[in-house]
């Protein structure tokens, strides 16, 4: 049995007609092979560059934390009971406490005044000035026994010894405690062997709880 060739046009035809879909197949192949593997790298990239910026927003935030923190912490040290560098006390005053600017001080906290030897003084609280009493006036008073405990006076005790004022609020005190806020205090001051004629004064600020 013998099978007839087409005519040699429709032969042609055909062939022309299957390379040309082959070729447009092909073609269109190569083109999705390509489109895919550009897409696979760019998917990969996407993905470190969003957990990048997800990395890079937590750490700007971490970062902006700390530097409030160490704001906060500068100003407390800069503010704290330990302040003596910021105190600038006079050279006729050892030391004062509640220190200038102490923040978190307690309402019966005492106010304390060390000063330069030969010294003596009066202190005086958001204006009020305190009577002041020498302990060696209240020994004497008392009639004291060395070593006795008894009750001082509720008002500044003068401590000639060591050249303190020493103030603690008390029901029966001018002061009987500090309310929350600012406070002012201020030591007026001079020498024993002069007098009240030339007093010299110091003041400053410090905050109750």
């Amino acid at each position: 049995m013998c099978r007839s060739r087409p005519p040699p046009g429709i032969m042609e035809l055909v062939t022309e007609a299957n390379t040309a879909a082959e070729n447009e197949a092909k073609t269109r192949a190569d083109d999705e092979s390509v489109q895919a593997a550009n897409e696979g790298p760019q998917a990969a990239n996407e993905e470190p560059q969003a957990s990048r910026k997800r990395f890079d927003k937590t750490t700007l935030a971490l970062s902006l934390l700390i530097a409030i923190g160490l704001v906060l912490v500068g100003r407390g040290l800069a503010v704290s009971l330990t302040g003596d560098a910021r105190a600038k006390l006079p050279d006729t005053i050892e030391e004062v406490d509640p220190y200038p600017e102490a923040v978190q001080v307690l309402s019966q906290t005492r106010v304390f005044v060390d000063l330069d030897a030969g010294y003596t003084g009066v202190l005086v609280i958001d204006g009020v000035e305190l009577p002041t009493i020498s302990i060696e006036d209240v020994d004497q008073q008392f009639e004291a026994e060395p070593g006795q405990q008894i009750d001082l006076p509720a008002t500044t005790i003068f401590e000639p010894g060591n050249y303190t004022l020493t103030f603690t609020p008390s029901d029966d005190a001018l002061v009987k405690k500090f309310d929350t806020g600012l406070h002012r205090a201020q030591v007026i001051y001079w020498k024993i062997i002069e007098g009240r004629q030339r007093p010299l004064s110091y003041s400053w600020t410090f905050s109750v709880i």
